[in-house]
């Protein structure tokens, strides 16, 4: 059977290339899971990033032929994730908070010893609970590595809106991550 043996990534793609379902079978469960992680970062719930996740591997699949093994492959799957879900956006949610200002507000940084005491799960069910707006520029750029400019690009908005959005989104970040650890502070005395 195809999948009895470990295959490298190249291995894989030049055989779903050959339209392999196994070969497509194997490179889903292999990134699958990290693919799952950077959806949960743009959706509002587990199953909202379950159709993005999906809606994703049918375009990686669809656009197999496009990769030509420059750079990492899962840069690439990576990159479709992200395309993908801010598609989904567009197509299911109304981004309402999109603020055109040219200078945002200065925030002040979150104290690092109580970021670091939250966990992972915290710190994504907060990014969750941010407006979609807000999610997704915070994502773009403290998670992906995108400019204010591509942002703006990508989501058709203006470079102001981006860095507003941010600032916002920062904010709103802060001011959650304090009322967590006020609340563990109480619950320790």
């Amino acid at each position: 059977m195809f999948l009895e043996h470990k295959h490298t990534i190249e291995e894989l793609v030049a055989e779903c290339n050959k339209g392999n379902r196994k070969a497509h079978e194997g490179l889903y469960k292999m990134f699958a899971p990290k693919m799952l992680g950077v959806c949960m970062r743009y959706a509002t719930d587990r199953m909202e990033a379950e159709d993005m996740l999906q809606n994703g591997f049918v375009k990686v699949f669809n656009k197999m032929g496009d990769y030509r093994g420059e750079g990492s492959f899962e840069g690439w799957v990576r990159r479709i994730m992200v395309h993908t879900s801010i598609e989904y956006y567009r197509k299911h949610h109304k981004m309402m908070q999109i603020v055109d200002i040219e200078t945002p507000g200065i925030e002040p940084s979150v104290d690092p010893l109580a970021a670091s005491n939250l966990g992972v799960k915290d710190l994504l069910a907060l990014i969750q609970q941010l407006p979609p707006g807000y999610r997704m520029v915070f994502n773009l750029y403290a998670i992906e590595g995108y400019s204010h400019k591509e942002i703006g690009e990508t989501m058709a908005i203006s470079e102001g809106a981006s860095k507003s959005q941010l600032s916002r989104a920062r904010g709103i970040l802060k001011e959650q991550i304090l009322k967590m650890e006020g609340k563990r502070y109480e619950n320790v005395g």
